[in-house]
């Protein structure tokens, strides 16, 4: 077995063995194949796609290339993740995985930072003072029992192998390939041990799938790896084409999930986050996803969700205090509210140029490690669908960062686009495909 003949076999649109993907991966991950030659790999499996047999089998050599954690033995009570394939003001794991808590399924989540205009849960988290992320494996496992779920950081040796490759599908345009992105999310998720996945794939303007068909088939793609490993998954396809809430950045992006928790939720953020929680109930066995959406709504309603994410922060580290108190969060040096310059119906909101103005106030990373202001970012006053009048208040931009808040105020106006009628409100769960 060579390199070159597994290369040349997949460039021939050739199927590739279980111990071919195995043998590959594992050698690349140790140096022993070199980049060039995984690289032409990747390209290969870009013109040629890959079978869901061989899919499965690179996500399961990805998976064997780190550590596995199996956390429901540990708890002795069924766990269920969550994962969203990023979007812009998506804070739904700080609403979704007290509300599973707090109705007695486990939620021990690892999640990742923010890489660019996309923000990362763990980016958020941070906001709070003194919560930490960075948590041992026996912490993260004493913090689920105690408050039904944990949220930490990815640890070094988890599925190291994604880390390596996806370096290289950055560095040679690989990175648009529906089983090469599928091994890349499923690989960190069996790896965490969860037995159930529900998939938050994000759809439109501001989410890396940008049509309907492809994030279908990623959806798809995903859940026949999850079946193959003998796991329960559900994909919910969920609207991105405008930002997620009111509230896109760090600190207000807690605000706004605690506000949630409290009562007071726009309503896209409201039927995601139901949506998501019945279906990680459902999954985990407490009945119809109908009957697990009453009880998601009376747990939210009843304030048990907010008390369950009060007990993860305290235990993590945090001040509470700022639940009551969002100057604890910090306060930004600079605040610019801007107003429309004309009358009309918001039909659209650009959501991808959304996260960029984010980014330019400071609240993402522009490059891998570097630093974020957690005041940044963006309030919105009004949303696709109302109608505004000239002088009104569209929204407010913050940040404690050194940036041009001239050119963030002439972004944002450009964000919005207006009609002389009313827009039908886009639908914000688009699909639910169960296995």
């Amino acid at each position: 077995m060579t390199a070159y003949d597994i290369i040349m076999k997949k460039r021939r649109g050739s199927e590739l063995s279980q111990e071919e993907i195995e043998w590959i991966t594992t050698g690349f991950v140790s140096g022993d194949i070199p980049d060039y030659q995984m690289s032409a790999l990747l390209m290969a499996i870009c013109f040629n796609g890959m079978t869901p047999e061989e899919t499965s089998a690179l996500t399961t050599a990805m998976i064997n290339s780190g550590d596995t954690y199996s956390p429901s033995k540990e708890l002795g009570k069924i766990c269920i993740d969550k994962h969203s394939t990023g979007g812009i003001g998506d804070k739904t794991t700080l609403i979704v995985a007290p509300i599973c808590a707090a109705c007695g399924v486990y939620v021990p989540k690892m999640s990742g930072r923010g890489l660019g205009h996309t923000g990362g849960t763990i980016d958020k988290l941070e906001a709070i003072p003194g919560l930490r992320t960075s948590l041992t494996h026996s912490e993260f496992i004493s913090v689920t029992r105690e408050a039904g779920f944990a949220i930490s950081g990815q640890t070094g040796s988890l599925v190291p192998a994604d880390k390596k490759i996806y370096a290289l599908r950055n560095a040679t345009a690989t990175v648009d390939s529906i089983p090469l992105i599928c091994s890349s999310i499923m690989s960190k998720k069996l790896a965490t041990g969860a037995d159930g996945i529900v998939l938050d794939v994000k759809v439109g303007d501001g989410a890396f799938m940008k049509n309907y068909d492809d994030a279908e088939k990623l959806a798809e793609a995903m859940i026949r790896v999850g079946k193959l490993a003998g796991k329960k998954c559900t994909a919910v396809l969920t609207n991105m084409e405008k930002p997620l809430g009111m509230a896109v950045g760090n600190a207000v992006e807690v605000v706004e999930a605690i506000e949630a928790l409290k009562g007071s939720c726009p309503e896209d953020l409201y039927e995601i986050s139901l949506t998501l929680a019945s279906e990680m109930l459902a999954i985990a066995g407490l009945g119809s996803p109908e009957k697990c959406r009453a009880l998601a709504i009376d747990t939210l309603s009843s304030g048990k969700a907010l008390k369950a994410l009060e007990k993860m922060v305290k235990l993590q580290g945090g001040d509470a205090k700022a639940f009551y108190d969002y100057s604890l969060l910090g306060v930004p040096t600079h605040t610019r509210e801007v107003v429309s310059e004309r009358d009309g119906y918001i039909s659209g909101i650009s959501c991808e140029k959304t996260g960029l103005v984010s980014l330019g106030l400071g609240a993402g990373r522009k490059v891998k490690g570097g630093n974020i202001d957690p005041t940044a970012g963006i309030i919105f006053n009004k949303t696709v669908g109302d109608f505004v009048k000239k002088g009104e208040l569209l929204g407010k931009l913050v940040t404690s960062s050194n940036c041009d808040i001239d050119a963030a105020e002439k972004d944002f106006k450009d964000l919005f686009h207006f009609s002389d009628t009313a827009r039908e409100k886009a639908q914000s769960v688009i699909k639910i495909i169960r296995s």
